[in-house]
């Protein structure tokens, strides 16, 4: 058999997903290309790879129920051989403004959008977002990588902004409650208040805030872990789908990468349709599609809630 020359050589303990020309061979064939106008049949549960800003046109109109949107934040980031380079705030806010009206046209009356952003980019995201939806909240979750800065703190937050097209959305607050440590656990009567023990630990189920800081960026000995520089954790994704999506309704991302949001929808039972100009990224995104089949764990996620980061539980979906 002849060797893979593009199969790169990992230590056991990195459970990175990767592609060998075998995988590309298998997996090119399944990947969709829009020209012409698409029916909804014709997009369900499948990837595109395409540019978003001219495949967006032949997309049908109010088909679906949650958009997730991750758009290059205004950095310069090479994504596999495709270059985001920074540019002004108004050159930037100007490139938001020349794609984001095209994707509302595709949300349906009771659909909800998040996009998600930095610091640095989020007033021109709230800028173009507020015209033409109803922005109600800015999630903020702790990303625990970052580099240390001399001159400036360090950046270890990142956003999410929470819009609806109007003010009849979906939105399940009990499907995305946290179990989290309880450090002074109270009893009343002797019996524990609010909380359980685990694994003989203390936990209390929370209701879910704007406030995130059990989010885990993907790295090397996750299952989940790609090579794409700005992926999102599938924790995160879940989170957003469970709270804004039924079963059975189309989660889109024109912005897909390597293919999260596809998974997570995927794994909870969700249609997906997404978009990725890279063929690279679309490959892997194909790969896990198929892993998910067999297995639909998620990390953080255990017995239908969300648990702190670092716990007993938290930590067995890793793999």
């Amino acid at each position: 058999m002849a060797q893979d020359k593009t199969a790169k050589i990992y230590s056991l303990r990195n459970h990175s997903v990767t592609l060998t020309d075998s995988d590309r061979e298998l997996l090119t064939p399944r990947l969709c290309h829009a020209h012409e106008a698409l029916s909804y049949s014709e997009i369900i549960n499948k990837i595109f790879n395409d540019d978003m800003i001219f495949a967006i046109d032949c997309f049908p109109s109010n088909c679906v129920d949650l958009m997730i949107l991750d758009p290059p934040y205004n950095i310069t980031k090479n994504f596999h051989g495709t270059k985001f380079t920074e540019r002004s705030d108004d050159e930037y806010t100007q490139y938001l403004a020349s794609w984001f009206p095209k994707v509302v046209r595709l949300l349906k009356r009771d659909a909800s959008v998040y996009l998600c952003g930095d610091w640095k980019c989020m007033a021109a995201m709230y800028a173009v977002v507020s015209r033409h939806l109803i922005v109600r909240n800015r999630i903020t979750w702790q990303r625990e990588k970052g580099r240390s800065s001399k001159a400036n703190w360090k950046n270890c937050s990142e956003d999410i902004l929470f819009a609806t097209v109007s003010e009849n959305y979906y939105f399940n607050a009990e499907a995305v409650k946290q179990k989290r440590r309880v450090v002074a656990p109270y009893r009343e009567n002797g019996v524990p208040k609010d909380w359980q023990e685990t694994d003989g630990k203390k936990f209390r189920l929370t209701g879910a805030s704007n406030f995130w800081d059990d989010i885990t960026v993907p790295y090397w000995s996750m299952s989940e872990n790609t090579e794409h520089p700005t992926q999102k954790s599938e924790k995160l994704i879940a989170k957003l789908i469970l709270a804004s999506s039924r079963q059975n309704s189309l989660v889109f991302d024109p912005f897909l990468g390597s293919g999260t949001t596809a998974v997570v929808a995927k794994k909870l039972a969700r249609n997906y349709c997404g978009i990725e100009i890279n063929k690279e990224y679309c490959l892997l995104a194909e790969k896990r599609l198929l892993r998910a089949e067999e297995n639909t764990a998620i990390q953080g996620y255990t017995d239908g809630v969300f648990w702190e980061r670092n716990t007993t539980h938290e930590q067995r979906k890793r793999k």
